[in-house]
């Protein structure tokens, strides 16, 4: 295990449009940089110009990223979200039934999605466990039929690894937990004997308990240096860091405050190296700073704050509303790389 705070937390002053001599990209891409702030514990956040980091702090924050199967390196990716469960805390089991799932993954695609997630067991607060052989009867039959038909990439949202296994045998490419490889010990060296990317998503507690009275020293630093962790352990088992996606966890075990910092503090993570997803469609948090009683309600606010994640370098998007995130993100692609739209 990693010593917390061994890794200098640096958060990149982020910006975008005409970048300006001294410069460097953020992540290889729309983003750049030209001061970061060393957030730290007892000290609050210090800036610090480039030239005050290491060769490798640089590298690590500059450095492009390997984009996933099948997704663009060059424009932040939509992941399409499909719950193949009855009880979704989004939507209520419409897409239970195999032939609804395949349907509404057929129109997430034609929508806009460069790559489907699809899970079997819902992780919301409050949720049970669902036996590994219902997930794999849920989700191994949807996969197989979009693979069949030549639609995705699709990525298999589990924690557990004859679940992946069997997902991956169907024609799953990516592997997303929302445990980072701590709930089956199994999942590591499945992930990297099989050669796909993993992401690996911070969470306190298990589903059911995680939203009882979360608690952190510092959330930004708390993440930061388990998810550093996490990578530690990933890259041990065998997996390349070029094939690690890291996720800060929205929603999983944390408070509206502890929400809003991490959405603030973003930039921090691309320190550790890897491509950043983010899942915040149609979350609470947004219904009660924003208004939105029900999750479809949530989707103006979802959107806001994906297009602040863009703004700060995010690369993927997790989103149930893909056609609407399309139209913004292309509009806000469109603003920070200017283009002839004709």
């Amino acid at each position: 295990m990693t010593e917390p705070g061994s890794l200098r937390a640096l958060r990149p002053q982020v910006r975008t449009g005409s970048r300006p001599k001294g410069a460097v990209a953020l992540a290889g891409g729309w983003c750049w940089f030209d001061t970061v702030d060393w957030l730290q514990r007892d000290a609050g956040a210090t800036p610090l110009p480039l030239a005050a980091l290491t060769e490798a702090e640089l590298h690590a924050l500059s450095a492009p990223r390997a984009a996933l199967p099948g997704m663009p390196g060059d424009r932040p990716a939509i992941m399409g979200i499909v719950n193949v469960t009855p009880d979704s805390f989004s939507d209520g089991g419409r897409f239970f039934d195999a032939a609804d799932a395949c349907a509404h993954a057929r129109a997430l695609l034609g929508a806009g999605a460069d790559i489907l997630d699809l899970g079997g067991e819902s992780t919301r607060p409050g949720s049970e466990e669902v036996p590994a052989v219902e997930e794999i009867n849920r989700t191994a039959p949807v996969i197989a039929a979009l693979s069949g038909a030549k639609l995705g990439p699709i990525s298999i949202d589990t924690r557990k690894a004859n679940v992946a296994q069997a997902a991956l045998v169907a024609g799953a490419q990516v592997v997303n937990d929302v445990a980072a490889l701590t709930f089956d010990p199994a999942l590591a060296g499945l992930v990297a004997a099989s050669g796909v990317p993993v992401c690996l998503m911070h969470a306190q507690g298990d589903p059911k308990t995680m939203q009882d009275a979360p608690t952190y020293e510092n959330v930004t630093l708390d993440v930061f240096d388990w998810l550093a962790d996490r990578i530690v352990a990933a890259e041990a088992a065998g997996i390349p860091k070029d094939r690690i996606v890291i996720d800060p966890g929205i929603g999983f075990g944390k408070t509206v405050a502890h929400n809003m910092q991490l959405l603030r503090d973003l930039p921090v993570f691309h320190t550790l190296g890897c491509q950043i997803l983010l899942g915040v469609s149609r979350k609470r948090f947004i219904g009660v700073i924003g208004g939105g009683e029900t999750p479809p309600e949530r989707m103006p606010g979802s959107i806001a704050v994906a297009l602040h994640a863009v703004a700060q370098g995010v690369q993927v998007l997790r989103v149930h509303d893909v056609a609407e995130t399309r139209q913004a993100l292309g509009l806000q692609m469109a603003l920070i790389d200017p283009v002839d739209p004709r």
